[in-house]
């Protein structure tokens, strides 16, 4: 199936990252959100975007407006009805994306792709919300989506072969890598990185070492551009957590639990970034 248009779920980070980089590959995006100061806040980081990538000379100011002009802002799933590809990109939160998928299902065309942006839950699992589940597919970009050239194209148990082949196809034609991935709890990226991450936090929460002195041993011994607590800053702590609890509930292995200073954190409201408090204040 050849895709000409494209939906996008949700305007947060991930979602306005996603929006933007098809508008620029010249598609025309609806980018939608449940109220309008989100669309629009969306279409603000998008705009500041792109004016990084003008200073840097990476874009024309025709570009930016180019891009800018292909993304049309809504609050009405039911907007999306003639989209030949929709991509949720909400919360990590099964039961939001289900609700989403089910709607997404009665709403759009019956040839439409359905396809999420989740970074662990089981696309096999939210497939079976529509009665088109070979048509439901993943698509895990990586942030920030306009510079990170892998995605992840994930197979649910039920996804047609037809439907893995245009996503692959599309995916080189915005310029990015896709690598194909089958369904397993944080499938290739996250079931590595978030372990990872969420060891850091144990190093830190059991005294071995301060958050700078963890963050300088990664990046200096291991060649990380950014240390793993300043990572952990930027993906979202909450959603460091959701994936670790997809994690250890999915593989029922006990080196996946939590932390219990990464749980405490996010009660607290100390999210990374998005609340400028996490490991770092912002």
């Amino acid at each position: 199936m050849e895709v000409k248009s494209i939906g996008v779920v949700g305007a947060g980070t991930m979602g306005s990252g996603i929006a933007q980089v098809f508008a620029a590959s010249g598609f025309p995006v609806l980018l939608h959100d449940v109220s309008d100061d989100r669309v629009q806040a969306g279409l603000a980081s998008i705009d500041k975007s792109l004016g990084r990538l003008l200073k840097k000379d990476k874009i024309t100011e025709q570009d930016r407006q180019s891009t800018l002009d292909k993304i049309r802002p809504m609050t009405e799933l039911e907007q999306l009805v003639d989209m030949d590809l929709v991509i949720e990109a909400a919360s990590e939160d099964l039961a939001i994306k289900c609700r989403i998928f089910q709607s997404l299902d009665q709403i759009c065309k019956h040839s439409a792709i359905l396809a999420t942006n989740t970074s662990s839950i089981s696309l096999t699992r939210i497939a079976r919300e529509t009665q088109r589940p070979e048509q439901v597919i993943g698509m895990h970009f990586m942030n920030p989506v306009p510079l990170m050239k892998l995605v992840e194209v994930i197979r649910a148990l039920q996804t047609s072969d037809a439907i893995y082949q245009s996503i692959e196809a599309l995916a080189k034609q915005i310029g990015k890598t896709p690598v194909e991935v089958n369904d397993s709890p944080g499938f290739v990226s996250n079931r590595i990185l978030l372990p990872m991450i969420n060891e850091a936090v144990y190093t830190l929460h059991e005294g071995v070492a301060t958050v700078e002195a963890i963050d300088e041993v990664m990046k200096l011994g291991m060649n990380h551009p950014l240390g793993p607590l300043a990572l952990a800053d930027l993906i979202g702590l909450d959603t460091c957590l959701a994936i670790m609890e997809v994690l250890h509930e999915g593989l029922g292995d006990s080196k996946y639990r939590p932390c219990p200073l990464l749980r405490r954190m996010v009660d607290a409201g100390y999210l990374g970034r998005k609340s400028a408090k996490g490991f770092y204040e912002y």
